[in-house]
């Protein structure tokens, strides 16, 4: 059985009767973990263990685990700072900026790596502007080629720890105020302005081998009339053929306000898909996650298959290890010394 191209969440600490079965769906391809999920370093483990046990391949089991607002487990794993005071750093000491995002992003991914989870979606790559609320501190910096950077040094680190990285919100949220958990965001700017600074960090980062995507809920008006992620011009035409990007791309979260435009789940689900997305995120909705796992009818590409395996992390130290490592320990304390 390869990995479907849907990617939903479950309620709590453990897997319910439903959700085994659920996840045992042909659509389904990976879980994301919230922060209900989490009690414990020893409970999350015990639930990633039982989310791969389910299929084979595994699933994937990915979390949003930025640092600063943005990180769904907290004790037991080491505060993770808001990734713009490394921009802040930067300012002044551009090698230890680098330094200690790849240090960052080593430490982010060991950790969710010796519990079982294959990836975080991270880094993020829009540009603090100060206009946008729900990206602000989670943007590097305000300068394209200063975000592109330290995100390669944190994607260095991750890639250290046995993990992919994804970036996101393509081809930037940073210059939109609303925030499209909320509203559907609509920026007017022209493509080319877009492209000379929004664009750069992705397009460093897929020259630097960036594994993973998530494109925007915001509408380019100038460019496409849907938002990014439902956009074949976004997806299709400017990042696989004018990019180059292989990976796979993630939709966000077809839950999410900025995403109803494309209609009911079903045909949020299906227009992603067809604009070019070989994952589709369905969360906090057990009802249209049913609903998407039997409308979507078919699908098989086996193009996606492969990107999606590409996914799993790689092999990791157990907890107790990493706990017996010094340059973990090392880690912690630089890390923590940030902010």
């Amino acid at each position: 059985m390869s990995l479907g191209p849907v990617m939903l969440d479950v309620q709590g600490l453990e897997l319910s009767p439903e959700e085994r079965e659920r996840l045992k769906h042909p659509l389904v391809g990976g879980v994301i973990l919230f922060s209900r999920n989490y009690q414990s370093p020893e409970q999350v483990e015990a639930l990633v263990r039982g989310i791969h046990a389910q299929r084979e391949p595994q699933l994937l089991v990915a979390v949003d685990h930025e640092g600063g607002r943005v990180q769904r487990f907290r004790d037991g794993f080491t505060a993770l700072p808001p990734i713009r005071e490394l921009g802040r750093i930067h300012d002044e000491n551009p090698k230890r900026a680098r330094r200690l995002a790849e240090t960052s992003g080593w430490l982010m991914a060991t950790e969710l790596r010796a519990i079982g989870v294959d990836f975080s979606f991270a880094p993020v790559l829009d540009l603090d502007r100060g206009v946008s609320r729900v990206i602000g501190d989670r943007a590097f910096h305000s300068h394209p080629e200063t975000v592109a950077d330290l995100a390669h040094a944190y994607m260095v680190g991750m890639h250290q720890a046995g993990m992919a990285a994804v970036g996101k919100h393509f081809p930037g949220h940073g210059a939109v105020e609303a925030d499209s958990h909320l509203a559907l965001p609509v920026d007017g700017r022209k493509l080319v302005d877009i492209q000379a600074e929004d664009m750069v960090p992705f397009e460093r980062m897929i020259h630097y081998g960036l594994e993973g995507i998530m494109p925007a809920h915001v509408v380019f008006s100038r460019v496409d009339s849907l938002p990014a992620g439902f956009s074949g011009i976004w997806l299709r035409k400017i990042l696989r053929e004018q990019l180059g990007f292989q990976g796979v791309i993630f939709s966000d979260d077809l839950s999410m306000e900025g995403a109803k435009v494309a209609g009911d789940v079903v045909a949020r689900a299906k227009m992603a898909l067809s604009a070019g997305c070989d994952m589709v995120l369905v969360c906090n909705d057990a009802a249209a996650a049913d609903q998407v796992l039997t409308g979507l009818g078919t699908h098989d590409d086996p193009v996606s298959h492969l990107r999606l395996v590409r996914m799993h992390g790689r092999e990791n130290p157990t907890r107790t290890q990493l706990a017996q490592d010094q340059s973990y320990r090392d880690a912690v304390r630089a890390v923590t010394g940030i902010a």
